[in-house]
């Protein structure tokens, strides 16, 4: 797969926080390791998927155990990665061989296996849509429905899935949403204001109704948000959008499910999307093995 743009910064800056979360400071110690296994102990290990899916965020693994290597004082450990982000893998798989001190190894551990298997969930869950859509020229999208601090490394996810990323949060496209319009005495009212205040901004326009569309569409919005709308309104809400003459791209969102992604991708929908990939996806079980030499 082509890079994905891993989000090297984000996850750097998670990675810290979940190591000193781990080890009750910056310097904090596994009392468990520290008091059992020579620092010196050499190991071999495997990162292994115990279920099918896709994995991603490989990169997070060497992150950890220099991250630990440096905060412990421990040694490194060599890291070879058997799989890319991005790929379908059946449980059994090895993902990763890691060499190297045994103490190190063991104090990543959990936040490896933790990120890891986050990632890699939503990962799985967004191919899901990604082929249940595949050949119907309708996108999976992703929301703002993320965990607060792993939002770019989510939206990663979903992009290692076969999704699509929407907006990254407040500040880099504005959305109409019902409270907005309400607050604003209508949808052209909203409209008008933020292209007022901020020109050079994308705006989506979320609407409930044919009449909401078309007035969203008269105030200048070339991108609207078809919220909670049944397959059949929705065919009529795009007829009534072509009928204007207008390039304008529609999303389907609110109560989409899997079983009923083909019926609104019919409709001629260019996207469908869906929270659930991220606030909802199970975790890969994916687990940390040492490997017995003679």
């Amino acid at each position: 797969m082509s890079d994905l743009g891993f989000p090297h910064d984000d996850a750097l800056r998670v990675v810290r926080a979940a190591l000193i979360e781990d080890l009750g400071g910056a310097d904090g110690v596994d009392v468990t390791t520290e008091a059992t296994i020579d620092a010196s102990t050499p190991v071999h290990a495997q990162i292994v998927a115990r279920a099918d899916g896709v994995i991603a965020g490989l990169p997070v693994v060497d992150l950890v155990l220099r991250e630990c290597a440096s905060i412990t004082g421990g040694g490194e450990v060599g890291c070879a990665l058997v799989t890319a982000d991005g790929e379908r893998v059946s449980a059994g798989a090895v993902l990763a061989e890691l060499r190297g001190p045994a103490t190190t190894i063991l104090t990543g551990e959990r936040t490896i296996l933790n990120l890891l298997s986050r990632i890699s969930g939503v990962a799985t869950a967004t191919r899901l849509w990604a082929d249940a859509l595949a050949g119907t020229g309708t996108t999976v999208l992703d929301t703002r429905k993320t965990t607060p601090g792993l939002r770019a490394i989510e939206k990663y996810a979903v992009r290692a899935g076969g999704g699509t990323n929407k907006r990254m949060g407040l500040f880099d496209v504005a959305m109409i949403k019902d409270n907005h319009k309400l607050a604003a005495g209508s949808i052209t009212a909203a409209y008008e204001r933020i292209r007022e205040r901020f020109p050079d901004v994308p705006i989506q326009v979320e609407v409930t109704t044919v009449a909401e569309a078309l007035e969203a569409v008269a105030a200048g919005a070339r991108f609207i948000m078809c919220d909670n709308m049944s397959p059949a309104l929705l065919a009529d809400t795009i007829d009534a959008i072509e009928g204007t003459g207008e390039v304008v791209e529609v999303e389907a969102t609110g109560g989409l499910t899997l079983a009923s992604a083909t019926a609104y991708a019919a409709t001629g929908v260019d996207y469908l999307s869906v929270g659930a990939l991220t606030h909802s996806a199970p975790i890969l079980d994916i687990a940390l093995d040492f490997v017995e030499t003679s």
